[in-house]
């Protein structure tokens, strides 16, 4: 979920920025070896150790992967039952020196050797991953205070699914030393080393298709990680190991476009496009009133030519003057059904999450997940200082739209799905961008017609797809889809993996 530091109405997008490099993906895989795993050797003692398959994982030690690509970045993992056995579960490090991103991997219910690899992250920036699997759609979920109870639309229903805390400060990710990860490009570059590690050392997932996942913030994060994964492919290929499959990409209430999300926060809050106008009409008025002015101020110095002074003051006034009239309102920015129950900060609305803070704070069971000794906070459901650092290094002032289309134009497919009752990352500025990205097949796009998808014969939302792009609304549903809707994003979910229509 979208998460920005206190206070938030005056400051949600009063954010200073920076140019991010874009593309540092191939020159950051290990330059100083050349290396060729060509006639077989690739599955010769290349890695060490490799492992054909999970069962062989111990329970009570780590396993300690490696990569010959990636000789900075190595992997620790081992068995652990997290759900209770209603899933066969694992836990684990990715380690680069002194920084230590924690995960979580389940297989498939029904066939892990031959079902797709999905990975999965929450967004923020600095929301836990453990949010995504224990409060959405993981094997288990953890409502009350008595644990993990069987989840049974879990997303693991028919495929592997990871869930990682990144970047480094997130969950029981950290650093030994203080370093931190404050842009998306630096955060791609360990999970591209892990995706590699992991395909390379199970020799059982080699070739899965596999599709890159998450919600909100996750709208900046995942085409910007998949990129990286698929750039990398040529570094394998040249080094004589197969590419990895990645097959989709799929953003839940994304927040890709940043200018079209704020001015989309005019029509949520004042007209009827999605629910009853419910702030007072003078702040629609001003809203109203600066929506062209706000559009070509962003447009000038955040798109046309990036001005960081320029920038930064018109996310700060048109972030302000879209913002604060919500926040006023006392309700829920992730489902404006209802009030926001708790500190925003603490709960993120939702004091269900508390339950999830008490079980992964116990120390039995932070020994049972295997979380390092030298790891000394506590875990939360979001990072305030991580969430700080990105919106220093200017992270949430670069679209991800051109990364999409990307994407797009190298056959991955691309799914956004978006709940209806959500405000801060809506439905409005998502189908935006969709209808506005510039891309080769945007004509058959916008052309597509928008029709209803059902699930047990009934009306789940509206889609539109053409070419690989798929754009649905979930009803009945807020910033986080499968909690809302389980069994609607399961439907969806395995639709997509099988390549159906929804």
């Amino acid at each position: 979920m979208l998460l920005l530091s206190a206070p938030i109405a005056a400051t949600l997008f009063a954010l200073p920025c920076v140019v991010a490099n874009q593309f540092p993906f191939l020159h950051q895989t290990s330059p100083e070896v050349s290396l060729n795993f060509s006639s077989g050797r690739n599955d010769a003692g290349v890695f060490s150790p490799q492992y054909s398959s999970l069962s062989a994982l111990p329970e009570k030690e780590w396993a300690v992967l490696s990569h010959p690509l990636h000789p900075k970045h190595s992997v620790r993992i081992k068995k652990t039952n997290i759900c209770n056995d209603t899933a066969n579960g694992y836990t684990g490090y990715i380690d680069f020196g002194a920084r230590h991103l924690f995960f979580y991997f389940f297989e498939s219910r029904n066939d892990p050797d031959t079902d797709d690899v999905i990975f999965w992250t929450n967004g923020g920036p600095g929301g836990s991953s453990a949010s995504g699997l224990f409060f959405e759609l993981g094997p288990c979920r953890i409502i009350n205070e008595d644990g993990p109870k069987f989840h049974p639309e879990s997303w693991n229903t028919n495929a592997n699914i990871f869930f990682i805390d990144q970047p480094i400060g997130v969950g029981f990710s950290y650093a030994e030393f203080g370093e931190t990860v404050v842009t998306t490009e630096d955060a791609a570059i360990d999970v591209a080393a892990f995706v590699s590690i992991f395909f390379d050392n199970f020799s059982q997932f080699k070739g899965r298709s596999f599709h890159m996942a998450g919600e909100s913030y996750g709208g900046r994060y995942l085409p910007i990680f998949a990129s990286a994964v698929y750039d990398q492919n040529e570094v394998r290929i040249g080094a004589g190991l197969p590419p990895i499959n990645l097959t989709s990409v799929m953003i839940g209430n994304g927040l890709t476009d940043t200018t079209r999300m704020i001015l989309s926060y005019y029509d949520y809050q004042c007209t009827h496009t999605s629910v009853e106008p419910f702030v007072d009409i003078s702040s629609c008025i001003r809203m109203k009133g600066m929506v062209d002015r706000c559009e070509k101020w962003m447009r000038k110095a955040c798109l046309d030519h990036f001005d960081l002074i320029d920038c930064t003051a018109a996310y700060d006034h048109c972030g302000s003057v879209y913002s604060t009239p919500f926040y006023l309102t006392g309700r829920n920015p992730y489902d404006v059904r209802q009030p926001c129950h708790g500190e925003l900060t603490d709960t993120i609305c939702y004091p269900q999450t508390t339950h999830i803070r008490d079980f992964l704070n116990d120390p039995t069971n932070r020994a049972m997940l295997g979380v390092d000794d030298d790891f000394k906070g506590k875990w939360a459901v979001y990072s305030p200082l991580v969430n700080s650092q990105f919106e220093k290094a200017g992270d949430y002032l670069h679209t991800t739209t051109d990364y999409v289309a990307a994407l797009l134009e190298r056959d991955i497919r691309v799914l956004i799905y978006v709940g209806t009752s959500d405000w801060i990352c809506n439905h409005i500025g998502n189908e935006r961008w969709t209808l506005a990205m510039d891309w080769s097949g945007k004509k058959e796009f916008v052309e597509a017609e928008k029709r209803e998808w059902f699930v047990d014969g009934k009306k789940a939302g509206l889609t539109r797809s053409a070419k690989g792009f798929t754009y649905a609304t979930v009803d009945g549903a807020g910033h986080m889809v499968p909690y809302n809707k389980p069994k609607e994003a399961l439907e969806m979910i395995q639709r997509w993996l099988a390549k159906e229509k929804l």
